[in-house]
């Protein structure tokens, strides 16, 4: 669950976070590591850890968007690279953070400013990329090493069959965000983080290498608009007015709105969240405004459970993730969602599935074919020829 130092007046208690096991504090920026190690977390860890169960980890959340240039710095040279690790490490260390996760958007280009540095003079960080993670979880040891990953395909110009397995080797685990599928870079309506768009995402990577047991689905506690050029009577498939200009800036004609009770005073967003609809089909909810043409479009809880019953359950995936948690203070709707979805994994499946995982290795001849192996090297020769070989070592300290 990510944590973000600007949804800070209403939290969680303890009943709504109950069963969250990672807490993600975001962010701390790249830029810092380039040079030091003096990161300053927005709210003490002893504060933090006191919302969750104990024996919550704590991870620190390194970049978010808009903050790619430190990471292209620190990624550039294997010295630049030892510099930035060597700098991570010392301030996990130093904090009291229990793992790390990068959020790099995006390495290969198209982040923030992508029209003023083009993504054609960034090309070298899509070897670089992997060669940073090596570096930082050679760092940290046995702290766990996480990355954010995106969903929108145009923007997965690093995430290459080429490289996955190097960054698959360098992480314990993946948070996919599968949301701001749609953006303000598209001229057309679709949802930002359907059922459908989702799972597509999710086989994207594991067909690219990753290992589904590393992957975790993430999911939006807000909202986001966008407003179109004229009536709009179905979700995918209706015009945009110009959202970004020419040179990558925002035109404020698009935006995300969270579900805190604050954003309920907004009668544009309170009529929206009353009479959304639901797209069966692709499991999105969306609702458009004929006074002001701006489509909406986000998950509503049952959509929460439907992800849970369509990808994270057959899937096998490794886990859930949101931003961010004090988004949701309405009513911890979707919160509550994942609590529920989490406690089915473990009541219904999960456990199960991996139960009989291993008694298809036993029952399938694994384990026999394993006794098999080690039957022949005692019967071939291996064992007798290793004693032999013990017997001639020099008598002694060699054993």
């Amino acid at each position: 669950m990510y944590f973000d130092q600007w949804h800070l007046t209403t939290l969680p208690p303890k009943d709504i976070t109950a069963g969250i096991n990672y807490v993600i504090t975001a962010f701390a920026s790249a830029k810092i590591f380039n040079t030091g190690s003096y990161y300053t977390p927005f709210k003490p860890l002893s504060e933090i850890r006191a919302l969750f169960d104990s024996g919550a980890k704590v991870c620190m959340a390194i970049g978010g968007w808009g903050d790619d240039e430190g990471f292209g710095t620190g990624a550039a040279t294997d010295e630049s690279r030892k510099t930035f690790a060597k700098n991570v490490a010392e301030t996990v260390e130093k904090l009291g953070y229990d793992c790390v996760d990068v959020d790099w958007e995006y390495p290969g280009g198209n982040g923030e400013d992508y029209k003023v540095i083009t993504n054609d003079k960034k090309t070298s960080e899509i070897e670089s990329f992997p060669k940073l993670l090596s570096e930082i979880k050679l760092a940290i040891g046995e702290k766990e090493l996480s990355i954010a990953v995106p969903a929108r395909k145009p923007d997965l110009i690093a995430y290459t069959a080429e490289q996955m397995p190097k960054i698959n080797a360098a992480v314990d685990f993946v948070n996919v965000m599968a949301y701001d599928i749609m953006n303000r870079r598209d001229n057309v309506t679709i949802h930002q983080s359907s059922v459908v768009d989702s799972k597509a995402v999710v086989e994207h990577y594991m067909q690219l290498g990753l290992d589904a047991r590393k992957l975790n689905l993430g999911f939006p506690f807000y909202a986001k608009y966008f407003e179109t050029q004229g009536e709009c009577v179905q979700p995918v498939g209706c015009p945009t007015v110009l959202l970004e200009s020419e040179n990558g800036i925002d035109t404020h004609k698009s935006g995300a709105v969270t579900f805190e009770t604050v954003s309920f005073s907004d009668p544009g967003f309170a009529k929206a969240m009353q009479n959304g609809i639901l797209d069966s089909e692709r499991g999105g909810q969306w609702y458009w405004s004929p006074e002001s043409k701006k489509f909406w479009t986000w998950d509503t809880p049952e959509l929460v459970t439907r992800k849970f019953e369509e990808i994270v359950k057959p899937m096998k995936l490794g886990g859930v993730f949101a931003w961010s948690m004090g988004e949701d203070s309405k009513d911890w709707g979707h919160i509550k969602a994942m609590q529920e979805g989490v406690k089915g994994l473990k009541d219904g499946g999960h456990v199960k599935a991996m139960q009989e995982d291993v008694k298809g290795l036993k029952d399938g001849g694994h384990v026999k074919a394993m006794q098999e192996d080690v039957k022949g090297l005692k019967d071939g020769g291996h064992v007798k020829a290793m004693q032999e070989d013990v017997k001639g070592l020099p008598d002694p300290e060699c054993l």
